[in-house]
C-alpha cells in the first residue's frame, strides 16, 4: 500500500478496511439521494490516494448530469465533457472501462479535453463506470492536480468505492420506487374511498370506474386518483375560507 494512501486513511486515525466499512454505514444511512452521492464523493477524495476532487455524472435518461462535486471545477469540467462529447467520464460510460489520464498535457485522446482540463490546473483525471451487472449507473470521476496521482492503489481502492457506491445507488433507487408505490396505492385507497362514500359504490366498483377514466382521458391511473383526492380536498376547505 503507497505512503499517500497511509497518509490519506490516517487522517482520522482509519485503516483503509475501516474507512471503506465506515463509507458503508454512512451510505447506508443516507435518507435521500442527494445526501447518499455527496457521502461518496467526500469519501472518494478522503479514501482514494492521490485525489483532491471528486464528482458523480449520472445518466438520467439520455443525459449524462454532474451531481455533488467536491468542487465547482469538477462540474465546470463534467459540462466541458458534454459539451465538447469527449473526455474520460463520457469514455468510461461508453466503453464500460475505467479510464485514466496521467498527464493532460500529453494525452492525445480527448485532445480538447484535455488541454481545458490542463489550463484549470487538473493533471491527473480517472473514472469509473458505476454499475450492477448490466446496467451502468454514471461513472465517478477523480481529479488531481499533479502528473501521475493516480497510482495500482488508487485504481485497486477506487475500483472498491465505485462498487460500493454503486451497490448503494441501486438500493437507493429501489427504496425510492417502493416508497413512491406505497404512497401511489395510499393515494389510489383514498380516491376508492372518495367515490365509495359519494357514489354509494364498492370497493370494486369504485376502483372500476377510476380504471376507465384513466383509460378514456389517457391519463395515468394515479394521477387520476390524485386529482380527485386533491379536489376533494380543496372542496372540504372551502367553507372554511368562506367564513
Amino acid at each position: 500500500m503507497s505512503d499517500q494512501l497511509g497518509q490519506g486513511a490516517e487522517r482520522d486515525g482509519q485503516p483503509l478496511a475501516r474507512a471503506l466499512g465506515e463509507l458503508a454505514t454512512d451510505m447506508h444511512a443516507q435518507r435521500d439521494n442527494a445526501a447518499l452521492l455527496q457521502t461518496i464523493v467526500e469519501a472518494t477524495v478522503h479514501i482514494v490516494p492521490g485525489t483532491r476532487w471528486a464528482g458523480i455524472s449520472l445518466i438520467e435518461g439520455r443525459q449524462v448530469t454532474p451531481r455533488e462535486p467536491s468542487d465547482p471545477l469538477v462540474a465546470e469540467l463534467d459540462e466541458l465533457q458534454r459539451r465538447l462529447d469527449e473526455g474520460p467520464c463520457l469514455s468510461a460510460l461508453r466503453d464500460h472501462e475505467t479510464v485514466r489520464i496521467d498527464n493532460t498535457a500529453a494525452d492525445e485522446r480527448w485532445p480538447k479535453y484535455a488541454r481545458a482540463a490542463r489550463e484549470r490546473g487538473v493533471h491527473s483525471v480517472l473514472s469509473f463506470r458505476l454499475f450492477v451487472e448490466r446496467q451502468t449507473l454514471g461513472s465517478l470521476n477523480l481529479y488531481a492536480d499533479h502528473d501521475d496521482a493516480f497510482d495500482d492503489d488508487a485504481l485497486a481502492i477506487g475500483g472498491i468505492v465505485a462498487q460500493h457506491a454503486a451497490v448503494a445507488m441501486i438500493g437507493s433507487a429501489a427504496e425510492a420506487q417502493f416508497q413512491t408505490a406505497l404512497a401511489g396505492r395510499d393515494v389510489i385507497g383514498q380516491a376508492k374511498g372518495i367515490l365509495m362514500h359519494r357514489d354509494g359504490l364498492t370497493g370494486l366498483q369504485a376502483f372500476a370506474l377510476l380504471t376507465r377514466v384513466s383509460q378514456r382521458t389517457n391519463t395515468r391511473l394515479l394521477a387520476v386518483a390524485r386529482f380527485l383526492v386533491e379536489d376533494q380536498e380543496s372542496n372540504a376547505r372551502r367553507p372554511d375560507q368562506q367564513g
